[in-house]
């Protein structure tokens, strides 16, 4: 297989993966949410809940994840010289945050098919722009290379975290009133 049709796989894997990523902590939060409601409307919704957690993380976050790492590796394989380039150092960096991320929503899933609510809507909101992050810097790191300084990189990086955050809270004084 030529290098570009991994690269293009690659990408693809990641897209999916992410959508995965950022969908599972959307339904995470509709289903703390949910405990709110009347018992049977909570309990309805959580049933649903869990199913839709369970069949997104296990038919596209989990293997789309896996096969990102497949195909990333093998492009690592093909262009051995990318493990020399410090963006590539820098990447793979966040890749381990992201995967992090992804084994903390698989708990979060786990724990709330058992019924156990660790977190707050609103803290999951937060947490879910930990892979929003992880996107943003991976992409600008791939695509500038090392054509990006350090300084502005990181002052982009910071800026996009604040814009997420001052997002949020004008998100959830909107949906207070």
């Amino acid at each position: 297989m030529s290098f570009e049709t991994v690269k293009a796989l690659h990408i693809i894997f990641v897209v999916s993966w992410f959508a995965g990523l950022f969908y599972i902590v959307r339904l995470f939060i509709y289903h703390i949410e949910a405990q709110e409601r009347d018992e049977v409307a909570k309990e309805i919704l959580s049933e649903q809940f869990k199913i839709m957690e369970k069949r997104l993380w296990w038919i596209i976050t989990t293997p789309a994840m896996i096969l990102t790492i497949v195909f990333g590796t093998w492009m690592l394989v093909l262009v051995p010289g990318y493990l020399q380039m410090p963006w590539m150092h820098v990447k793979l960096g966040f890749v381990a945050m992201l995967l992090f991320y992804h084994f903390v929503c698989q708990t979060t899933m786990f724990n709330l098919a058992k019924g156990i609510f660790k977190w707050k809507s609103n803290s999951l909101r937060l947490f879910n722009e930990i892979a929003t992050l992880g996107l943003v810097a991976i992409v600008f790191l791939v695509v500038k290379k090392n054509s990006l300084d350090w300084i502005s990189g990181t002052i982009g990086f910071f800026a996009v975290a604040i814009g997420l955050m001052i997002l949020i809270k004008i998100y959830k004084r909107v949906r207070k009133s």
